[in-house]
């Protein structure tokens, strides 16, 4: 196609939108490229920057540079920044080992459709939609020395069982809290993959005798490669992100220590500092791996 041919199409394309099309197209693509531009890579471009300074947040006057010392400062002078580091891989252990794999089962029991299938699939899916805030009020309400269980046990303030003072097991607890929803969510997660699978693999698995086991070990996982990556890695951010049940849990206190609530306790806390930009900077370059995975294997699974 000569040049001039070229220059008509274009002119022509730029015809069939009316005045009133490109400002209808540029307010649709324009107004949500502002606001996330606003509200979420600038303040993350300043975070960044903000973390390599001295500043109290409250005269733009009184910002100093500081170069790595906000860094030095929390890898070698900060011991909480290392409870909270051991807090989130406990954390990541836990979904992988425990929350992760619970919430395939339950999808592929549920996907064979067990007696009790409605049931089991709507009792999981509500906590999916209540926020992590909810969960950790519902639950604190329950846990608490003057709440639900204790109660129900007879127990009084004086001899309460405490479930969230007992550094020992309280991970465990907060754990298995924040386990009640994220099993369902990678339930409903692997249920909508298991639903796409062809179920001539399966039949044709089951004609050369192969147990139940062996057909999801051999056809059913490896043929869900997308869905397992994604997974993983939602897997991985969720671990990562904590800390909304923990926060109302424990308000911004150093009870129970993990790399969200020290990035609150550090910016929106006493004594304000942008050693808590630092600490945004370390969580953002711990996650920048798994989500870029994971958008690489949305947009895969898009295009195909």
């Amino acid at each position: 196609m000569s040049s001039t041919a070229k220059d008509i199409n274009k002119v022509s394309r730029r015809r069939a939108f009316s005045k009133a099309d490109r400002t209808t197209l540029g307010a649709f693509v324009g107004i949500p490229l502002f606001f996330h531009l606003l509200l979420v890579w600038i303040p993350a471009v300043l975070t960044i920057l903000l973390s390599f300074t001295y500043w109290s947040g409250i005269s733009v006057s009184r910002i100093k540079w500081a170069g790595l010392a906000n860094y030095q400062n929390i890898f070698f002078d900060t011991p909480a920044f290392w409870e909270g580091l051991k807090n989130n891989v406990i954390w990541l252990g836990w979904f992988a080992l425990i929350a992760t794999p619970l919430g395939i089962l339950l999808a592929y029991q549920i996907d064979r459709q067990i007696r009790g299938h409605k049931f089991y699939e709507t009792a999981y899916y509500l906590p999916v939609v209540l926020s992590l805030a909810v969960t950790g009020i519902i639950w604190n309400f329950l846990l608490r020395p003057d709440g639900f269980v204790n109660g129900l046990f007879g127990r009084d303030i004086d001899n309460a069982i405490s479930f969230f003072g007992n550094y020992d097991i309280n991970i465990y607890v907060i754990l298995t809290i924040a386990s009640w929803r994220h099993i369902g969510y990678i339930m409903l997660l692997y249920l909508a993959g298991l639903k796409s699978v062809d179920s001539a693999l399966r039949e044709a698995a089951s004609l050369d005798g192969a147990t139940e086991w062996q057909t999801f070990k051999k056809v059913v996982f490896p043929s869900m490669k997308p869905v397992n990556i994604i997974v993983i890695v939602i897997t991985i951010i969720e671990s990562l992100r904590a800390f909304d049940i923990v926060y109302i849990i424990y308000g911004s206190s150093a009870g129970f220590p993990i790399l969200g609530t020290l990035v609150f306790q550090n910016i929106a806390g006493e004594g304000a500092s942008m050693k808590g930009a630092a600490y945004a900077v370390i969580l953002f370059v711990l996650s920048i791996g798994p989500i870029i995975a994971y958008l690489r294997a949305t947009f895969k699974s898009d295009v195909q």
